[in-house]
């Protein structure tokens, strides 16, 4: 068992065809690795009428366990891959992580 002390847990919801972009600029970031997998997702597509059905609903949930002097750089390197200050392009949450285990 390590400390977390020093350690965030960066959760990043995007579209999946930005899976690409966002998983080498997280990383290039300073992201030692990510764990992904896809999901649907159900919200804003819906509160936002017509143009929500353009929105595909399929997403890719993206989650790193990121050393805090990195956190900043990561969470920018996905919103500007992502473009999450869109509406609809994604969520992203970062966490401050209690306990690791098998991070080191």
């Amino acid at each position: 068992m390590a400390a977390a002390e020093n350690l965030d847990l960066v959760t990043i919801i995007i579209q999946h065809k930005d899976e690409k972009k966002v998983l080498d600029a997280i990383l290039q970031a300073g992201a030692p690795g990510a764990t992904y997998y896809y999901g649907r997702g159900t919200g804003v597509r819906q509160r936002l009428g017509f143009i929500g059905r353009l929105i595909e609903a399929e997403k890719l949930v993206i989650l790193t366990a990121v050393p805090t002097e990195k956190t900043q750089a990561v969470v920018k390197a996905a919103s500007d891959a992502a473009r999450l200050e869109q509406p609809g392009n994604g969520f992203l949450c970062v966490q401050k992580a209690s306990q690791v285990i098998g991070y080191f």
